[in-house]
């Protein structure tokens, strides 16, 4: 495999070393020991030890990428983003650093590794804030000290910041960041043998501001988030309120339908869980990915009492067109209500490119010396699954719906259904992009048998009193 560095990676390399670190009014910044010996040449040297110092660390960068986040490297966006997030730090530090506008302690950095790790993931989120806090540390006074105190706030970022959901849980995280910096600072301080009456205590007033800074990342994630498309556990959260109009529309004019949603997140929650997928994204795509429903809810036997089937009055043909055009109708309703596209992805893809079998195979049945036009009961607006979120929400989504047309709720009749379901969109092509292994697909089927198990248990007869 031939390695492709991005071209614009040698150029923001060059952009930062220029901007950051070149000669202002051709002197060179403090950091860097001026002579009037120096020649020309030694004035060159260190120029461009700076730019090989600077440019390694930005490779080094898209070299995670390619390397660990292929997936993040395929997304230019993803890639910008945190090259963005990147140079914004540096660049508040050289104002920092050569204005003296505020002292450089009072950056929150560890903003860096809160909203990466809450778009993305712990590692990425740990070596941007590495690479950031490299090439600042060239520019402070004390870099060893800067590296120190940083890199342990980084540590206890990410480990006391697991999930972001909750308000208080981004406060007690800035109070463990708050607490950090100033038990490694006197430890520092220790070290180096200072004197007591030596101390800096206004160190702790920067700590402080810093701290303040820190607990500002929730609505700075609010507005990264729509600025670039993202979508947070937060908003997941805020998502899955049953009370929002949508949900409450699909309450009220599919119950079947909503009953069925609800039974969906259930399985697919627990199956992530099982697989290590993004339990909360199942969650909320689960609650969205049937209310195209709402158009014709009728027509899915779920939201149906007993009586007429408008089914009956119509031929397979348009029975089936009605069935699969609740993808496309439930993709128009999410955009109409600005539901984010991590979400109409589980619209597209809940069928895939699957067909309406029961359509199907009754028209095959009815007409077996006639040719079949598949497109006609092809789920076409559809996309297979590509994250390991929408394909267990597709096969959750089909067992819990046969689930439901059993008489026998045993455990072998169970297996029977999970295995014959899940084995047959993976016959048909259905999970060819999904990243499940063999062991993942296991594991979920477990997962589904123990759930159906648990919600379809027997209950004992209460007796009557008699008299």
């Amino acid at each position: 495999m031939k390695l492709k560095i991005p071209i614009y990676t040698s150029f923001i390399a060059s952009i930062l070393v220029i901007i950051f670190l070149f000669p202002k009014d051709g002197k060179f910044p403090h950091y860097i020991k001026s002579s009037e010996f120096l020649t020309v040449l030694w004035q060159f040297g260190i120029i461009g030890g700076i730019s090989l110092l600077v440019g390694g660390l930005v490779i080094c960068f898209f070299l995670h990428f390619f390397y660990l986040q292929k997936q993040i490297f395929a997304q230019k966006k993803d890639v910008f983003f945190s090259l963005l997030l990147l140079t914004f730090f540096v660049v508040l530090t050289e104002i920092a650093i050569s204005y003296e506008f505020f002292n450089v302690y009072i950056i929150p950095y560890t903003i860096i590794p809160i909203v990466i790790r809450n778009f993305f993931d712990s590692r990425t989120a740990q070596t941007t804030y590495t690479i950031t806090i490299l090439i600042c540390s060239l520019m402070v006074q004390s870099p060893l000290e800067f590296i120190i105190l940083q890199t342990f706030a980084c540590m206890v970022t990410i480990y006391a910041l697991q999930d972001l959901t909750q308000r208080r849980q981004l406060i007690a995280c800035s109070f463990y960041i708050l607490l950090t910096y100033i038990l490694i600072y006197f430890g520092l301080l220790l070290f180096q043998g200072n004197v007591f009456s030596n101390w800096d205590w206004s160190m702790l007033i920067y700590f402080g501001i810093n701290f303040l800074l820190v607990m500002c990342a929730y609505p700075f994630i609010y507005i990264l988030e729509k600025a670039f498309g993202y979508i947070s556990n937060v908003t997941l959260i805020e998502l899955s309120d049953i009370n929002l109009p949508v949900l409450q529309q699909l309450s009220e004019k599919a119950p079947g339908t909503f009953q069925h949603s609800l039974q969906v997140s259930m399985l697919g929650t627990a199956a992530a869980v099982k697989v290590g997928a993004n339990p909360q994204l199942i969650r909320t795509g689960a609650l969205y990915h049937d209310i195209g429903k709402m158009e014709n809810p009728l027509y899915f036997v779920e939201n149906r009492l007993a009586g007429r089937n408008p089914h009956d009055e119509l031929s397979l043909v348009e029975s089936a067109r009605i069935i699969t055009r609740h993808v496309p109708d439930g993709v128009k309703i999410a955009e109409k209500h600005s539901i984010p596209s991590v979400i109409i992805q589980f619209i597209k893809t809940h069928h895939g490119k699957g067909k309406a079998k029961y359509f199907y195979n009754s028209f095959i049945n009815q007409f077996p010396n006639e040719p079949v036009d598949e497109s006609a009961f092809t789920y076409y607006s559809g996309e297979n699954p590509d994250t390991k979120e929408t394909a267990i929400l597709m096969m959750a989504d089909s067992v819990e719906a046969a689930s439901r047309s059993l008489t026998d709720y045993s455990e072998n009749s169970f297996r029977t259904l999970i295995d014959k379901i899940v084995d047959g969109q993976i016959a048909d092509g259905l999970m060819e992009n999904a990243p499940l292994t063999f062991k993942h697909i296991k594991e979920i089927k477990q997962v589904f048998l123990k759930r159906l198990l648990s919600v379809y248990h027997s209950r004992i007869t209460y007796p009557e009193i008699v008299k």
